[in-house]
């Protein structure tokens, strides 16, 4: 393993045990509703990102739903779901494991990180409204997410010397605009029925907030 795929598998593991720390582990296994979400979800991403395409290896291009993925369980519980469904994709060969930190900080944190900041700084310094939950929360961090990934990961494989720039750009940047705005409408739709059908689901919606006056 190289350094920077050391550095990223400490940073990951890192980044999971310190989520995993920071739940209500009772609370957790008593709590069937939740547990359904988590396993749930993870299972959904591990159908969702098995459906890829590219011809180099790792710079493969896939929807991510890491945005609809966070507001519906929170920053912590989306970086355990997010790894459940890297390790099992990894496990059936869909991944390498000797990039498994620099999937997950780059493919998995980054998004998250992205679209809980788009979250926070909405909630806070926005009026809150139904249509600026479902466009400023899911919609625009959707798109810049899968963005940042495909830019961040393509500089990794640069850096590392894995594949030219030529190759990366024309085999994998070149394809991020093809990319943007599925993922935010994915996402945005996604958000947007569970709101109107199951808020429940939804840990960071709140009819208080964004519907009720």
């Amino acid at each position: 393993m190289s350094t920077l795929q050391v550095m990223g598998l400490i940073i990951y593991s890192a980044i999971v045990v310190l989520s995993f720390k920071k739940i209500d582990v009772v609370g957790f296994v008593k709590d069937r509703h939740q547990q359904h979400l988590v396993f749930g979800t993870a299972a959904s991403l591990f159908v969702l990102w098995l459906l890829k395409a590219g011809i180099f290896e790792g710079l493969d291009v896939h929807f991510l739903g890491l945005s609809v993925l966070t507001l519906m369980l929170g920053f912590r519980y989306a970086v355990l779901s997010s790894f459940l469904a890297l390790l099992g994709a990894n496990c059936i060969g869909y991944g390498s494991w000797e990039n498994m930190g620099i999937n997950g900080v780059l493919g998995n944190v980054l998004p998250i990180v992205i679209t809980y900041l788009f979250y926070m700084l909405s909630f806070h310094r926005i009026p809150r409204q139904l249509f600026v939950y479902i466009f400023v929360c899911a919609f625009f961090p959707a798109a810049l997410s899968i963005a940042a990934k495909t830019l961040a990961l393509g500089s990794y494989y640069y850096v590392e010397g894995v594949y030219s720039w030529d190759t990366i750009f024309d085999n994998y940047i070149l394809l991020t605009p093809l990319l943007v705005f599925p993922e935010a409408l994915l996402n945005g739709m996604a958000i947007t029925i569970l709101v109107i059908y199951k808020p429940s689901w939804v840990y960071t919606f709140h009819d208080k907030f964004y519907l009720n006056k």
